[in-house]
């Protein structure tokens, strides 16, 4: 098939599953586009280097200067996030309640731009990566978070999976390098690096797996079994893109988030949820234990097909911890591969390399002990977070989010996640705690909600759609009337 055939198909095809994707729900905001292209532009690659033909070797401007063309497109779509969170009179004061140690670990690392050796480059890319938490923001705060959540996945990943393929199989040029040292064929897609086509593609078979599990008590019904088929339709697509890619970190996760997901859904693991919540948490100290404690990680690298050293990663972590950066601070927000040491561990290592695959090691470069302290703490606020949701009845997006926390805990073992990646942007959307809108504003006012009242919550709305608001009672409704009564606001 030619080339521009295929690529014309997919187009077609890809508008016409938008149009009429059984999944659809109209309930969701518009609005979501935004942080479905800023996602798509972090799973893929910049905007320069798409212009560039797609091309990796050719970077415009230097490490520490960036590109003005990819900061001008993040300053936008981080403008429009702004905007909208405003119109929607985001409450501020319940995010930083709700997420404190985030909010912490975000200024810890703007203050850290201080004693950064490159201060404009850290602000810069502070910036940006504060684009991340603004767009994760977007989505959670919909009036139909679950949906939204939803949403957004399913267009990034019709986008992203059969384009991918069509790269690989099409345009060997843009979606297939080689190793420069082995002459090795590395299957990238639209991502970076094979790698990332891993990751992505591990998140997007979590994703459709999950919600395959969610709707197979509805499989009967003809809406439901068609999703059903479009889900298993991209499973199998991200499955054989994950075979490509041939990312063994991705294998090993995929099967993790899983067996996070299948025990959450089971009648047993819902009868004992305290039990799977603490093995899930007791799962990744004992790894390391065995892994680094009892120098198992080797057996394990080989059952995957990996030499011992994780492929030089161990090598690796000795030469950046011989580096000597502040061990309580840090070099500073995202700063230790720039300048001589970027050099220096070029030299040692004897490889072009801008990452510690280790995301832990990573953090502890840039932000020192204390940075690594509080992402800690995040992270086992956020396990409790979701904890606390997996409680819920009702549709949940909680047996999802407790799977990528899992994944993310064991991805950054032998990859570097916590910043400007695809995994740390789709495990916020789970980390993160906003109440859902319509509850969160009833509760608020805890009064009679007239039509003024509609308008300045919910923006301007035809009379039938603010006739469905409570807007006759003189109480305060429960949280589940409120979901019913403003079901189908959009």
């Amino acid at each position: 098939m030619p080339p521009i055939l295929a690529l014309t198909i997919w187009f077609v095809l890809l508008v016409a599953l938008l149009l009429f994707d059984p999944a659809k729900d109209s309930r969701v905001s518009s609005a979501l586009w935004v942080p479905v292209m800023w996602m798509f532009i972090v799973a893929t690659r910049n905007p320069a280097q798409w212009l560039n033909g797609g091309q990796l070797k050719i970077v415009a401007g230097s490490m520490e200067e960036g590109n003005p063309l990819d900061r001008a497109v993040f300053m936008v779509l981080i403008i429009l996030a702004i905007g909208i969170l405003v119109s929607r009179t985001f409450r501020w004061d319940d995010f930083v309640t709700h997420n404190t140690t985030l909010v912490m670990f975000i200024l810890f690392a703007l203050v850290s731009v201080l004693w950064s050796d490159f201060p404009l480059v850290a602000i810069k890319r502070w910036s940006r990566d504060l684009g991340n938490y603004l767009m994760v923001l977007v989505v959670v705060s919909d009036r139909c978070q679950l949906e939204a959540i939803r949403t957004v996945f399913r267009r990034l990943f019709y986008l992203f999976i059969p384009l991918s393929i069509i790269l690989i199989k099409y345009y060997p040029q843009i979606g297939v390098t080689y190793w420069e040292w082995t002459g090795e064929t590395l299957y990238e897609g639209l991502a970076t690096s094979k790698n990332v086509l891993g990751a992505v593609c591990m998140v997007g078979a979590l994703f459709f797996f999950w919600d395959v599990q969610t709707r197979w008590v509805d499989r009967k019904v003809p809406r439901t079994k068609k999703i059903i088929a479009v889900n298993l339709a991209f499973l199998g697509m991200a499955l054989w893109l994950l075979y490509r890619a041939n990312s063994a970190t991705s294998r090993a996760c995929l099967a993790i988030g899983c067996l996070v997901i299948m025990a959450l859904h089971s009648k047993w693991g819902k009868r004992h949820i305290t039990l799977v919540k603490t093995l899930v948490f007791a799962s990744f100290p004992v790894a390391v234990v065995l892994a680094f404690g009892l120098d198992l990680s080797g057996e394990f690298a080989r059952s995957l097909g990996r030499n011992p050293t994780l492929t030089d990663r161990t090598q690796l972590w000795k030469i950046l911890l011989s580096m000597h950066t502040n061990p309580f601070i840090g070099s500073g927000y995202d700063s230790f591969w720039l300048g001589d040491r970027f050099l220096q561990v070029w030299h040692k290592f004897g490889e072009v390399i801008n990452e510690a695959h280790n995301g832990y090691l990573e953090v502890y470069l840039n932000l020192g002990l204390i940075g690594l302290l509080i992402l800690v703490a995040f992270l086992i606020a956020s396990y409790r977070g979701i904890g606390k949701r997996l409680a819920a009845s009702g549709p949940s997006f909680a047996p999802l989010a407790m799977a990528l926390w899992t994944v993310m805990l064991f991805y950054n073992v032998t990859e570097a996640a916590f910043r400007f990646h695809w995994m740390w942007i789709t495990f916020l959307l789970g980390a993160i705690f906003v109440p859902e809108r319509p509850v969160r504003e009833l509760q608020r006012i805890g009064k009679e909600v007239t039509p003024a009242d509609a308008r300045q919550l919910y923006g301007a709305h035809t009379s039938k759609e603010i006739s469905r608001l409570p807007a006759a009672r003189k109480e305060l409704p429960d949280s589940k009337s409120v979901k019913r009564q403003t079901r189908g606001i959009t």
